[in-house]
């Protein structure tokens, strides 16, 4: 299994980077510069089309998606423990909750953030307005699935899961009600930056930890 992971810090690539560290999976890394147009490269348009990250090559094939990628690296990688094993009672579940993060949460995120240049500047507020208040509905949604004292959310171990999740809750820290404000998640994310993948992390992508 070879791979190359091209990415940008503290952008979407950051769940995928972090459990290729976690597991100790021999891989490279190519940074790009957004600021500098990196990925509007053509040759890197070639790999993905629509200029963003993540892209990870698996074996010399590029894939995108960030919520792909996690399952497949979950899947390839049975005894990293990364998400709970098809017929565990636990699977549906995680499921359920890797689609949410993926359909509800992160697209909101990226109505956030980019309210302005992805539609008509004029309607920015009102889309930026709608995105808050899902994210905001997510958070307490995440700290219920927590509040039975587990550690992470499936298991003793972190998993693709948490990678996300912890990934979309740093972006939340300038918000008017960041994740922390829920003090199940404070925890949990008091946990998720207490791995030493998390240091390792922010030391390749040069970002400041949190929280």
């Amino acid at each position: 299994m070879s791979y190359t992971l091209y990415y940008s810090p503290g952008t979407a690539s950051m769940a995928v980077h972090w459990p290729l560290i976690a597991m100790g999976a021999p891989f490279q890394a190519v940074k790009l510069d957004f600021e500098a147009g990196d990925q509007r490269d053509p040759a890197y348009l070639r790999l993905n089309p629509a200029g963003r990250v993540p892209t990870l090559m698996i074996d010399g094939r590029p894939y995108g998606e960030s919520m792909a990628l996690l399952m497949l690296l979950a899947e390839r990688h049975p005894e990293a423990g990364l998400a709970p094993a098809p017929g565990d009672p636990q699977r549906a579940r995680w499921l359920e909750t890797m689609v949410f993060l993926a359909n509800t949460v992160s697209p909101a995120m990226r109505d956030w953030f980019y309210a302005d240049k992805d539609g008509d500047p004029a309607g920015a507020e009102a889309v930026r307005d709608l995105a808050r208040r899902r994210i905001e509905e997510a958070w307490p949604r995440l700290a219920a699935a927590l509040s039975d004292g587990r550690t992470f959310l499936f298991g003793d171990a972190p998993g693709v899961a948490d990678y996300l999740a912890a990934t979309l809750m740093r972006w939340s820290r300038n918000m008017p009600h960041p994740a922390s404000e829920q003090p199940e998640l404070a925890a949990y994310l008091a946990r998720m930056a207490a791995l030493p993948s998390y240091a390792e992390l922010c030391r390749r992508e040069e970002l400041t930890p949190w929280p």
